[in-house]
């Protein structure tokens, strides 16, 4: 087992998907990535992957994006994993989460997937449902609105206005769980005012 992190942002590929709530983990990948410094290269994985370290002296971490569909994430998120010799409790999942308001950033560990289909097949994949979860929040769907259609959609225009915080938030708390640990982060990020 190395040090290495292992982050995955999870979104559907394709410029159509690139702003919808499902693709949020994806902005925070892109958010990170700003602060590693670098750009995304393609792997035989079938992800987008950015190796660096997060902040001076900070951990060696493997940022990634699968190419896959949301659905079925699992496979990249896996092979990177065997590649980089890297055990589920260091891999990070920023994923959208309909369960949380809007604006709030909620991490844990293991547990159940919430109905989250990205996060089921990962859970299968690894064969373990013991990896770090970065949890943004995008709101419930108004009204009666599909859940499915509510997260294959933009963020409303107020939501944009905001958006850059929640994911520099999301970004600090990816930071926060790798370089201080879960319980720092959760005290952190679960205290804040909702």
């Amino acid at each position: 087992m190395t040090d290495t992190w292992l982050i995955v942002g999870l979104g559907n590929p394709g410029t159509e998907y690139s702003k919808n709530r499902h693709n949020v983990g994806q902005m925070v990948l892109d958010e990170l990535a700003r602060r590693v410094g670098g750009s995304f290269k393609v792997h035989k994985a079938r992800a987008h992957v950015l190796e660096g370290r997060l902040g001076i002296g900070g951990p060696r971490v493997v940022l990634a994006k699968p190419m896959s569909y949301m659905n079925v994430s699992g496979g990249p998120v896996s092979a990177l994993a065997k590649f980089y010799d890297i055990d589920p409790e260091h891999v990070v999942a920023v994923h959208d989460e309909i369960d949380i308001p809007f604006n709030t950033v909620k991490l844990k560990i293991g547990g159940g997937e919430g109905g989250h289909n990205g996060l089921r097949d990962i859970s299968k994949a690894l064969a373990t449902k013991d990896y770090l979860r970065v949890r943004v929040g995008v709101g419930r769907p108004p009204g009666r609105m599909d859940t499915a259609d509510f997260v294959l959609k933009d963020f409303a225009a107020a939501e944009k206005k905001e958006l850059p915080f929640l994911l520099d938030d999301a970004a600090d708390a990816v930071e926060t769980v790798v370089t201080d640990g879960l319980p720092a982060a959760q005290q952190k990020y679960h205290s804040a005012v909702q």
